[in-house]
Parts: structure tokens; C-alpha cells; sequence
């Protein structure tokens, strides 16, 4: 079963990645080979402004179901973005046993 809008259909392999928190997105990013995030993002970010214009015929108020999970996979290509395009290893560098703390979620 499709989880993405059918536009997006060839992101359905990273459909794990539209998680809801940036706590979960980070502890995925930290579980994740660079391979596999490198596989991600070569996916993902060359849709980047296809999904751009495709939100905006939605207030974000009225996001369908679909439409959030996108969303929410496009969180995380922010989320791989650095170890991808500057650290090249999933952790930041020399920032020993960071973790990410939000006290406040966006409502997708």
C-alpha cells in the first residue's frame, strides 16, 4: 500500500524515512550507513521542487494524509542533508555524543 501521493511513487522505498519527529529522524540518521543515506538523498533531493510545488496547492492546515508523509520525508533529506554534502559520516564531527532535544514539534 502507497503511503506517498502517487506523483511520488519512486520515494516509496524511503517511505520509513517520514517520521514524525526530528528526535526520530536524527536516531535513524545516527542508525544509517552513509550508503544508505547517500542512497536517500540521491533519490530525494533531485524531487525537492517537485514536492515544493506540489505543497502548494495545500494549506497546511489541510495537508491530506499522503501529503504529510511526504512532508515528513523531505524533513529527513534536511536532516541527512550535512552528513551527505559536508561531514560524510552520519555523526557531526569531533561533537563526541550529541543528541538533539525538541522541545517543540511542527503539527504534520
Amino acid at each position: 500500500m502507497s503511503t506517498l501521493p502517487p506523483e511520488f511513487a519512486d520515494l516509496e522505498p524511503y517511505a520509513d524515512w517520514a517520521l514524525p519527529t526530528a528526535n526520530e529522524r536524527y536516531d535513524k540518521r545516527l542508525a544509517s550507513t552513509m550508503d544508505q543515506l547517500q542512497a536517500f538523498y540521491d533519490v530525494a533531493f533531485p524531487r525537492l521542487d517537485d514536492a515544493c510545488t506540489y505543497f502548494e496547492q495545500f494549506s497546511v492546515q489541510d495537508l491530506p494524509e499522503d501529503a504529510k508523509q511526504l512532508l515528513r520525508v523531505f524533513s529527513s533529506l534536511v536532516t541527512v542533508s550535512f552528513p551527505v554534502e559536508v561531514w560524510r559520516q552520519p555523526r557531526v564531527p569531533d561533537s563526541g555524543p550529541a543528541i538533539v532535544d525538541c522541545t517543540l514539534e511542527p503539527a504534520i
